[in-house]
């Protein structure tokens, strides 16, 4: 047991539970602790790097390799192998820790009343029908029915969402919805202002928190788009693998060779066909990526979610704190004297503004009123200094008013517009139709008037103040960027239904005169943001998620991506979310976006380049052996070029700038292809030319020098055609220089490394007898270099005719 304070008992308070009834209820109904998801192990993290058919598909290489006594193809392979799987790990593990930086260090706690006695004890061991003794500022530990409330309000915005402290005290029906049940208090909530007691109802998994922790757990993760293309892609170049291997086999058994010649080219046609560096390009992109969002404010916890944010076609989020700021503010006030108005309002307040770094206390309203008198000079300070109270009347939740007499004699009043015009000597001309056109545009309505004596009879109304929390300047650019990128905000939110359509049309989301259905959701629970995100899903939409609170931990867990927010997000939301928002802000959400499709962009060049190489060594290969020359290439080559000569330059160009539009254009198809038929064709064209190339120096080296040295320029030349055209490879319908040759530094020191490492391959002793090459004559070089540009002169002035001719039929 935990140690704990005995206190005095208020007046008439309730005894309480006896503390031996309490031991007894805790042992039969256990602590009361909310049921959380196990953490992903270390060693579980690491295992799920290899959860990809890609990967299968090497290690299968590599153990091919290693039957056939190719160690040093088996070793390079296994070594790819586990350093992709490192980067992944990695990437994940800091996360995770990041994440745990954000969770609360301190244990929860509970004042209850036993046997008579106030005492503080761990939230963990609060029973049924213990009584909670409640102040502001406080935690709830359980769910529970209010006994007694002084002007008591609770801030419920992590579980209904409800942007404002919520008057509690009121009776409310049995079947009132979650967020109109002013009778209770529940778990996770905290106190906003004023002083209850409550008796506790339910605790651990019987809570209203308990129910959205059970949701969470039916809540399904999805599989990434990435990852279905990605497994799509593997099975097709396992059966293509499978059937050429086969089928070449037999050939050359049918032209007579041996079975161990029949078994080495197979093995190079495997390991051609094989992309070895795809898997490293695919999990750097990703960990560039998450290098990018960081600096757009946002935390990734999977890295396959950066992708998937790009395909993205709905954003549904909440409003409080991510399309708005979070605070409340005064957005407009009536009456013939602002000033006055100001003053009067601040000198009715008990908040305080925070000073030298430290938070506003008291109630958000009163805060934002504050916040408004200071900027006009009107300090409370100075009020209660210079016009000291005399008597107070807190706010009462049946007269919806409270005041504040002071030593000028003036009784100031603040509330709601009927309870003070109630108690008003004059009528205020328009007073409610000003109400009613704030209200109306989602603003809160306080009322201020001013009397004298120490009666609240015969006021004066001073004009009203009209408050909400106000949309974020950038959200609102946001929303339209995600519109022109063909992407539909939905918000949902726990507020006022009048208040969620007003901030949507302000900011874009609901245009004049439109329907808010489909569009605005207002009073929503968690089960209703669950099964909102599942019909989505269900008509093909790709869902990206945002909320705060617990009630959202569900529809995180069950959107395509879901989003967290780390400053203001509950710890059970945050461990559901794919991404989390370090600032809170719904614009690092559309950034997101943009990078999402700029690295998606880049993964599918880089695939599109490598696959090329693959494409242009599987018809070298298969086209000497199908002509009856000897294989050009061996299979220690062939990995060569797959991991070294294809693998760097495929990375740098991950590591791309934006195209230009990345945000013109819709959403990708969901079931678009990795690789769909002009992609294809963008693989098979280019490898067509480089195998003419190759083949072109092989056939007349053949000849002239015999198969050794020919080889040696086979091997070259391919590994030269694939530098020269990375170059070509950095945009589909931009030359070289429309795209800019210095806008990516690091593809042009690949570029230098590799070639220098190529020509020094034949010329050091060591790697030209593994690689079994043969020196190069500067001859040699000349000819390579010059048989290894043609493949991208060819490309580039393509993609130069067909600009002019988009720019004809433009013009």
């Amino acid at each position: 047991m935990s140690a704990k304070a005995d206190t005095s008992p208020a007046p008439n308070e309730p005894q309480g539970l006896s503390e031996q009834e309490a031991a007894q209820r805790l042992a039969r109904d256990g602590p009361n602790v909310i049921s959380r998801k196990e953490r992903v192990t270390p060693l579980r993290m690491f295992a799920r790097q290899f959860a990809n058919p890609l990967i299968w598909l090497l290690v299968a290489a590599a153990v091919l390799s290693g039957i056939l006594r190719e160690w040093v193809d088996a070793a390079a392979i296994v070594a790819i192998v586990a350093i992709n799987a490192l980067v992944g790990f990695v990437q994940e593990f800091r996360a995770e820790r990041a994440l745990q930086a954000l969770r609360a260090m301190t244990a929860p706690r509970a004042t209850v009343v036993r046997g008579g006695k106030r005492m503080v004890i761990a939230a963990s061991e609060v029973v049924v029908g213990d009584v909670l003794a409640l102040e502001a500022g406080d935690i709830v530990a359980a769910d529970a029915r209010i006994l007694q409330a002084h002007n008591l309000a609770a801030n419920e915005a992590p579980l209904t969402g409800e942007s404002v402290p919520v008057t509690k005290g009121a009776p409310a029906a049995k079947d009132a919805a979650l967020s109109e049940r002013t009778d209770h208090v529940f778990s996770g909530t905290s106190i906003a202002r004023g002083a209850a007691t409550a008796e506790v109802v339910a605790v651990a998994m019987a809570t209203e928190l308990g129910k959205i922790a059970n949701l969470l757990a039916g809540a399904r993760e999805s599989v990434t788009p990435l990852q279905r293309r990605l497994a799509s892609l593997s099975r097709t170049l396992i059966v293509v693998c499978v059937v050429i291997a086969v089928g070449t086999g037999l050939l050359t058994l049918l032209r007579g060779h041996v079975w161990l010649d029949v078994l080495m080219i197979s093995v190079s046609l495997a390991v051609a066909t094989v992309p070895e560096g795809l898997p490293a390009v695919v999990t750097i992109a990703l960990a560039l990526g998450v290098h990018r969002m960081a600096r757009r404010h946002v935390l990734v916890r999977r890295m396959a979610a950066i992708e998937t944010l790009g395909c993205a076609t709905i954003i549904c989020t909440d409003k409080t704190g991510t399309l708005t700021t979070g605070v409340m503010a005064v957005r407009e006030v009536w009456g013939a004297d602002a000033d006055k108005l100001l003053a009067a309002a601040a000198a009715c307040c008990d908040a305080e503004l925070g000073r030298d770094g430290k938070p506003a206390t008291g109630d958000p309203t009163e805060v934002a009123i504050l916040a408004e008198a200071a900027r006009k000079g009107i300090e409370r300070g100075q009020i209660e200094r210079d016009n000291p109270r005399v008597q107070e009347h807190p706010f009462d939740s049946e007269t919806k008013r409270m005041a504040i007499l002071r030593k000028d004699g003036v009784m100031y009043v603040k509330g709601a517009l009927e309870s003070l015009l109630a108690v008003s000597s004059t009528a205020s001309e328009g007073a409610k139709e000003a109400e009613a056109k704030m209200a109306a545009g989602g603003l809160r309505v306080l009322a201020v008037a001013t009397g004298t004596g120490g009666e609240i009879q015969g006021l004066t109304l001073v004009g009203l103040i009209g408050m909400a929390d106000p949309p974020r300047e950038e959200a609102k650019e946001a929303v339209e960027l995600a519109r022109q990128a063909g992407i539909r905000t939905i918000m949902l939110t726990g507020d006022h239904p009048t208040t969620a359509r007003a901030i949507a049309t302000e900011l874009g989301i609901l245009k004049p005169g439109e329907s808010p259905e489909g569009v605005v959701f207002a009073r929503v629970t968690a089960e209703q943001k669950l099964m909102l995100v599942r019909d989505l899903k269900a008509r093909g939409e790709v869902v990206a998620m945002t909320g705060d609170g617990v009630n959202d931990a569900p529809a995180l867990k069950e959107a395509h991506i879901g989003i967290a927010m780390g400053k203001t997000g509950t710890e059970v939301t945050r461990e559901a979310a794919d991404l989390v928002l370090t600032d809170d802000n719904y614009a690092s959400i559309v950034a997101a976006v943009a990078e999402g499709r700029s690295i998606y962009g880049n993964i599918r060049k880089a695939l599109i380049f490598v696959m090329t190489g693959n494409v242009t060594e599987l018809m070298v290969v298969l086209v000497a052996a199908i002509l009856g020359w000897p294989i050009p290439l061996n299979a220690l080559q062939l990995l060569w070029i797959n991991l070294v000569s294809d693998g760097p330059p495929g990375l740098a160009l991950v590591n791309e700038p934006s195209e230009p539009g990345v945000m013109k254009t819709p959403p990708r198809p969901t079931k678009e292809a990795l690789m769909g038929r002009a992609q294809w064709l963008y693989t098979v064209v280019p490898g067509f030319f480089e195998t003419i190339c190759v083949l072109g120096v092989y056939g007349w080296a053949l000849g002239a020098y015999g198969q050794a040295h020919a080889g040696s320029l086979a091997f070259s030349a391919l590994v030269i055609c694939q530098l020269f055209r990375v170059f070509a490879a950095r945009s589909e319908r931009q030359t070289t220089w429309q795209v800019g040759l210095f806008t990516n530094k690091s593809l042009l020191a690949v570029f230098a490394v590799s070639m220098g490492i190529q020509i020094m391959l034949h010329q050091v002793p060591a790697t030209a007898k593994l690689l079994n090459l043969q020196p190069l004559t500067w001859t040699d070089v000349g000819l390579v270099m010059g048989v290894g540009v043609i493949p991208l002169t060819v490309l580039e002035i393509y993609k130069l005719f067909r600009w002019r001719k988009e720019m004809n039929r433009a013009s």
